[in-house]
């Protein structure tokens, strides 16, 4: 009996180093899937600074829990070595696939290549990163946000078409060294420089919050006695600065034309109320874009590297019609 008994002793053993091997061979191949099949992705978000990135964070929650895949989420709390920090630690996890929705353009080369040598497929959202090896990377899905600055140029040219009298433009930028604050600035400038009289007689950061949208405002009210119109890189900034305008007894949309850019909700409800005057869209929800690509580049799957998203631009009118259905 006591022999029997030691044989089956024995026997379990082996059957537990068996399924202990078992469970390191899976997890030593580097797969990243979790423990039931679902392919696991690594999320890095910017952070919560405006509406526009609320809505975009869940819509990328959202599409993966509709996905069936399991998402490991980061809020990098608008900086970048915090970034750094969860893409570094998702490659630890071995992960399936990175994306991310970088603070800055620069200085991502380093653990890039990190995650490329970890052979860990990663996406670019929203923003781009200016890595001159995009091997780096499999594709960027986002708007362009040169064009987003462009619009809102364009319809700031047509509304003064014909017209020779000083035109002067408060600019209120996104956070600096970000890929739109750039790309809007640019987009913008070249829109209205075959226009002398239209002229940018103040730019200054809000880093994309509607409160410091409202204090900067504030100081440029203070020291720039003539302002005919607000170009804010994003609603939240805009919004902020239609208080401080407000506070100041001056009628935003009226005394101060004002362009944003974004489409939230609460932007386009100024904007239905005639306190701002154009909005140019950049859509948040990029979510089940993103679920997509990452299925295809888990897969090995080739994807065009430039990925754009579906976007329009909205006056006082058309706000009013698309309010009821807006879902961010």
């Amino acid at each position: 009996m006591v022999r029997v008994k030691m044989m089956a002793a024995a026997l379990t053993g082996l059957l537990a180093v068996s399924a202990l091997a078992g469970c390191g061979g899976d997890k030593d191949s580097g797969s990243g899937s979790s423990g039931d099949g679902k392919l696991v992705l690594g999320f890095s978000q910017v952070g919560a600074e405006s509406g526009w990135r609320t809505a975009n964070t869940k819509s990328i929650q959202d599409a993966a829990a509709a996905a069936g895949y399991e998402l490991k989420f980061s809020d990098a709390q608008g900086k970048q070595e915090k970034q750094i920090e969860a893409i570094r630690s998702f490659i630890t996890q071995k992960v399936d696939v990175i994306a991310f929705s970088p603070v800055v353009t620069s200085g991502w080369d380093a653990v890039l290549k990190e995650a490329k040598d970890a052979d860990i497929p990663v996406i670019l959202t929203d923003r781009a990163v200016d890595s001159q090896d995009k091997s780096l990377y499999k594709t960027f899905l986002g708007s362009d946000f040169v064009k987003e600055g462009k619009e809102a140029g364009d319809w700031l040219v047509k509304q003064y078409e014909g017209k020779t009298d000083p035109v002067n433009v408060v600019e209120l930028q996104g956070t600096v060294g970000a890929a739109p604050a750039i790309d809007r600035q640019k987009g913008f400038a070249d829109a209205i420089a075959a226009n002398p009289n239209i002229k940018i007689v103040k730019s200054q950061s809000g880093n994309f919050t509607r409160a410091e949208g409202k204090t900067v405002m504030e100081g440029i009210l203070q020291s720039t006695p003539k302002i005919d119109v607000l170009y804010a890189h994003n609603d939240d900034m805009g919004l902020g600065a239609i208080e401080a305008i407000e506070a100041a007894g001056k009628k935003p949309g009226v005394d101060i034309k004002i362009i944003t850019v974004d489409a939230v909700k609460d932007g386009m409800t100024a904007l239905s109320e005639g306190k701002i005057n154009y909005i140019v869209e950049c859509s948040p929800l990029l979510g089940p874009q993103l679920m997509d690509l990452a299925k295809k580049v888990k897969a090995g799957e080739a994807v065009d590297p430039r990925i754009l998203t579906v976007e329009t631009t909205f006056t006082q009118e058309q706000a009013k019609a698309a309010l009821p259905d807006r879902k961010y």
